[in-house]
């Protein structure tokens, strides 16, 4: 069974992120992704876009996928539904990323523990920017 860390671990690993991959940021101002990624934007996170067929997102380039990326990535947060999560964890597992971030409302327990027993810090189920608001305030 799945858990997610004590909420003072989230809240360290939200102080040691600097770069974000968010897979599956939105262009479109309304959606949740992209009023988010805008907040960590201006919070001092740097954001990478990874969204196919999509030349930039928030005047920060897009990626077509995780292999895409050439700097280093702290964290990767998925906008996904459940069950696209196992390529992307391929891919994270793949790359030797060590955190996930699986937002608020998006529950697959079959692929978050293959990813935490696989070494990854994993979160899922919990809006990140809600959390780096009232847990590292």
């Amino acid at each position: 069974m799945f858990s997610n860390p004590d909420e003072r671990t989230i809240c360290a690993m939200l102080r040691a992120v600097r770069t974000i991959a968010i897979v599956g940021l939105s262009p479109t101002p309304a959606r949740p992704s992209h009023r988010i990624a805008r907040a960590l934007k201006e919070k001092g996170y740097r954001i990478i876009p990874v969204r196919p067929l999509v030349d930039e997102v928030l005047g920060e380039k897009a990626r077509a996928g995780l292999a895409d990326i050439d700097e280093p990535v702290d964290l990767v947060n998925v906008f996904r539904a459940a069950s696209q999560l196992r390529p992307i964890v391929d891919d994270c597992l793949r790359l030797g990323l060590s955190r996930l971030w699986i937002q608020d409302g998006i529950i697959n327990e079959e692929e978050a523990i293959r990813a935490r027993d696989a070494g990854m810090q994993v979160v899922m189920d919990r809006c990140i920017l809600r959390d780096l608001n009232t847990l590292c305030a």
